[in-house]
Parts: structure tokens; C-alpha cells; sequence
């Protein structure tokens, strides 16, 4: 796979260790979000997307995280040491959601976000600055027609498979067409035709 587009957004100076968030996209097609690069002891380097660990509380079963002191549920005080640690004694907190499996792998993703890093400061000092990363919460605008075709063809190979609708930027359903396929709807005596606001919930 191919590396072939890397956004940051850069955090605000009082965030001491938190450099910036930075999403990648391999090959055009796949993106992985919430990648952070942090000032480490021996320069910055790139923390993959992960999930808090938890375990259950021995007496409710609820799940916590593990530096809750207290149950979440019923209170019961929980073993503060109880995380498991690594070889330098450090606290096993977060496990990836996504990473590298191998060191040249992560090479590979940790210089091209860097480079992309350094690349976005300089361009942030320059006036009108505004930051791409925001941009991928409205994905592209082939997606919905990319689902549609999709759909299109599944209806073609299914007898009587209905379609979801597609989605537009801000989430909602697109309104479907009844075609001449589709089952009357049903009449419910209680409705109401006053066409005022809750008129037939009664």
C-alpha cells in the first residue's frame, strides 16, 4: 500500500505534549483517524488510535477503566495496581486500534506524518491558514454516488431487495420515492387530519 495523503491539525500552544491530531489515507481509498504526535523525551513521535482498557468489578461484573478507584456501578473500592506492565514497569492504560506490525512499517508511517507535521507549521504561519484535517467529516462527494452504484447493483441480483437510503452530509436519510412495487401504507383509524403538531398520537 501506498501513503498518499496525510492531514494534521495542529493543537494550541499550551498543549505541552500533544503536538497535533493527524489522519492518513492509504492508497485513495482507506483513512485511519486520530493519530496523535506527541513531544516524547527524545523528540516527537506518532501514537496510533487506541481504546481505554478495562477489566469487571469483582463483585457487580460492571466494567471500568483501569484507574477508577471505585466501581462505576456499586461503588466497590477497586485494586489501584491492578493494570498490567510492560517491560519498564509502566502501566498498560490503552491498547491500538490500529498500528504497524513491524518497525519498518511504522518507519515508514511515523516520517511520512512528520514530514507532514513540519510541513503544516510552516504553512500555518502564513495568513487565511486554515487546517484540511476538519474537511474529512464531510467526505467526499463521490461516497454517496459510490453507495448508490453500489445499491443499484444489489437490487439488480435481489427480487425485492429495497435499498437504504443514502446519506447525506449531515447524516439524515435521503427521502425515498414509493414505486409501484412498495405495499400501501397502513390507515390507522386513530389518525388525525387536523394536521396539527401531535394530532393522532392520542
Amino acid at each position: 500500500m501506498e501513503i498518499t495523503e496525510v492531514r494534521i491539525k495542529l493543537m494550541e500552544d499550551n498543549n505541552e505534549r500533544l503536538l497535533a491530531f493527524c489522519s492518513i489515507t492509504f492508497d485513495d481509498a482507506f483513512v485511519i483517524r486520530d493519530l496523535k504526535i506527541i513531544e516524547g523525551a527524545k523528540g516527537s513521535f506518532v501514537a496510533m488510535p487506541s481504546r481505554k482498557l478495562t477489566d469487571r468489578c469483582p463483585q457487580c461484573g460492571c466494567k471500568n477503566h483501569l484507574r477508577a478507584r471505585y466501581c462505576n456501578q456499586c461503588g466497590q473500592k477497586l485494586d489501584e495496581d491492578r493494570a498490567t506492565r510492560d517491560a519498564d514497569g509502566r502501566a498498560k492504560l490503552h491498547a491500538d486500534i490500529a498500528h504497524p506490525i513491524n518497525s519498518a512499517c511504522r518507519e515508514v508511517v511515523q516520517s511520512a506524518i512528520i514530514k507532514a507535521y513540519n510541513e503544516e507549521r510552516e504553512r500555518s504561519k502564513q495568513p487565511g491558514y486554515v487546517s484540511s484535517y476538519d474537511e474529512l467529516d464531510e467526505g467526499p462527494e463521490s461516497y454517496t454516488s459510490l453507495i448508490g452504484d453500489l445499491n443499484a447493483t444489489k437490487r439488480a441480483h435481489s427480487e425485492g431487495y429495497r435499498a437504504h437510503g443514502a446519506h447525506s452530509s449531515r447524516g439524515a436519510h435521503s427521502i425515498r420515492q414509493p414505486s409501484e412495487h412498495d405495499s400501501p401504507a397502513p390507515v390507522s383509524s386513530r389518525d388525525d387530519q387536523s394536521g396539527e403538531f401531535g394530532a393522532g398520537i392520542l
